[in-house]
């Protein structure tokens, strides 16, 4: 199905209906990554989150009601996933320059997360369109299928397989942490338990994120430059400064060691590696024809 969902998506989907879909979408991202840096690696995270929980269909932006429960409070989600005002606001802009609501909030957001990437620096590539938006979502799904900053190696890249990754292509994705920020109580065990972390940079971190108290202190997940899409993180994990104890286990004498080797020497094969998984991801479970809907509030059903 989702092969067969890819054939119907199209960069020149909205051609007729949306022609300006691109351009809106651009120029909003410009703007809210300008007003706060960090929301442009809150986007990328937010499609991620979504895709992986039934498909890049739209789910994840879903408020809970007395009659839905969404995946919003899900434990990798909850207090955690953030930018849903921007993408209403992309909606709102994207709904005022077609006339009417024609674009989905799946396609806003995978528009969102590549605008995203290219204006904190990293690659671009190509966000075909035609998504439709889901009637459902799962928390159930969103607990059992999204990688924890607590795992090891091996169950992460069970996690990736289920979804058609390659090892390589989870490194490359691991990549996208390149930016943004983590709250301490998602690395506080790593710099208090793990032994694989530079002493130096453990105690930098505890200052910020006490054994008890601070858990939403943040820390940058690339501590050389949270802001700057680049190949840092891999840098960061070969000196063992890794911030999440799952980033760290990326380069812990396991069997990707050498794809972070790789991409710590050479920013533009990880560059093209990461904008190749990120084509793939969006294709995840598509929703497309007449499946789902294309919806007025991005938060809830029509």
């Amino acid at each position: 199905m989702a092969g067969l969902g890819y054939a119907q998506l199209s960069v020149s989907f909205y051609a007729n209906t949306c022609p300006s879909v691109f351009d809106t979408v651009r120029s909003g991202v410009q703007s809210a990554v300008n007003r706060e840096p960090r929301m442009g690696a809150s986007i990328i995270r937010l499609f991620f989150h979504d895709c992986f929980v039934n498909g890049c269909d739209g789910g994840i932006l879903l408020d809970d009601t007395s009659s839905f429960e969404g995946e919003k409070t899900a434990f990798g989600n909850n207090n955690s996933v953030r930018g849903f005002e921007v993408i209403d606001n992309l909606k709102a802009q994207v709904d005022r320059a077609c006339g009417r609501s024609v674009v989905s909030c799946a396609d806003i957001l995978a528009i969102a997360t590549r605008d995203s990437v290219v204006q904190l620096g990293g690659p671009s590539y190509s966000v075909p369109v035609g998504r439709r938006d889901a009637r459902t979502a799962s928390k159930s799904a969103a607990n059992s299928d999204l990688p924890a900053p607590f795992e090891d190696l091996d169950p992460i890249i069970a996690k990736f397989n289920r979804k058609g990754f390659t090892p390589r292509e989870m490194v490359a994705l691991s990549g996208a942490h390149t930016v943004g920020q983590s709250r301490c109580t998602a690395f506080r065990d790593r710099i208090y338990n793990d032994t694989n972390i530079d002493p130096a940079f453990a105690s930098s971190r505890q200052a910020n994120c006490p054994r008890t108290g601070g858990d939403d202190n943040l820390a940058p997940l690339d501590p050389q430059s949270p802001n700057r899409f680049g190949n840092n993180y891999f840098q960061a994990l070969l000196n063992r400064r890794g911030l999440l104890h799952s980033d760290q286990v990326l380069f812990n004498g396991g069997s990707v060691d050498s794809i972070v080797t790789t991409y710590s020497n050479n920013a533009n094969t990880f560059f093209q590696d990461f904008a190749n998984a990120m084509m793939k991801m969006g294709n995840l479970g598509v929703l497309t024809g007449t499946q789902g809907e294309v919806r007025t509030n991005c938060r809830r059903f029509n």
